[in-house]
């Protein structure tokens, strides 16, 4: 008898946006898909490009592992297949598109055992932050935080009239390396300066003012740090607002770079990438919207 599977689709997520660092994200129309068949032993197979990885895995064992003791459902063996356009190691939210895909997908397996507070706390756990892993979930804008140990956050749908321009440079930046490169401590004007900015774009995205938007992006917490790894950041945001947008960030850690606009989306994708082209990079482009839905069951 042929076993059990579901399959889920998992947005790419921009993270950090400007200056919301570890608080701030958005889902974006660039996903993943998650398959999961249930075996008749306890062994976990993934099958994907990066399998064979030991960072592969690891994370595949480490997120199966953490659903069947949380969920209480007694282990089973796995069949995971992972696929999609969500690049690796590039500040998308690769790493979130496979660890929720995975629960989410067991959970949907075995007849919801975790409500989506719970799924969200542990793929939370995994990350040890929850600013890709809530807007991955949940879609849209959200803000996001561990609160007294437990994950709180807000979310609001992003119109398509936004669009996001995520230029991937053809290099990738580690997690660990470009956390590893932020101080312990920063002056008290950067803390205040950042949170007032956090605090106005989250009222804009909670209002509709975009238009707003402008000038409120700089960051002192992590972006003038991690410029070590990606020191074209500066040039290509700049060239983006010039030629249109209203805003850039650094994605994640890096190395994508993104630019918000409300208009001449082409010319502000031309424009960032030929801020790469004259460093001898090759970049790709991808001009996307919001995804709202989250994560998502596929139907077949």
């Amino acid at each position: 008898m042929r076993k059990p599977s579901v399959t889920v689709r998992v947005p790419a997520t921009t993270s950090n946006i400007g200056p919301g660092f570890d608080t701030l994200g958005i889902a974006l129309k660039l996903h993943n898909q998650i398959s999961i068949r249930e075996t008749d032993d306890l062994t976990v197979a993934r099958v994907d490009p990066m399998s064979n990885s030991p960072k592969a895995s690891a994370i595949t064992r480490e997120v199966v592992d953490a659903f069947f003791r949380r969920s209480k459902v007694k282990a089973h063996g796995a069949q995971i297949e992972v696929k999609g356009d969500v690049p690796v190691s590039a500040g998308l939210g690769s790493s979130v598109t496979v660890r929720l895909g995975i629960a989410y997908a067991l959970n949907e397996l075995y007849g919801r055992p975790l409500a989506d507070a719970a799924l969200l706390e542990l793929v939370t756990e995994l990350e040890q932050h929850p600013d890709n892993a809530a807007p991955a979930l949940f879609g849209g804008f959200v803000v996001t935080g561990v609160i007294d140990g437990a994950v709180r956050y807000r979310r609001f749908n992003v119109p398509p009239s936004l669009k996001f321009v995520v230029c991937v440079p053809d290099f990738p930046v580690s997690t660990e390396k470009a956390r590893s490169l932020l101080p312990r401590q920063v002056p008290l004007s950067d803390a205040v300066e950042n949170i007032r900015r956090v605090a106005l774009i989250t009222s804009i995205f909670a209002t509709g003012d975009f238009a707003l938007l402008r000038g409120l992006f700089d960051d002192k917490l992590h972006q003038p740090y991690r410029k070590k790894l990606i020191p074209m950041l500066d040039d290509v945001v700049a060239a983006g607002i010039e030629a249109g947008a209203l805003a850039g960030w650094l994605s994640g850690s890096g190395s994508s770079i993104v630019c918000l606009t409300e208009q001449k989306e082409k010319a502000v994708a031309e424009a960032m990438a030929n801020v790469f082209a004259h460093q001898k990079i090759r970049c790709e482009s991808h001009v996307l919207i919001a995804d709202n839905d989250g994560t998502r069951v596929k139907r077949s």
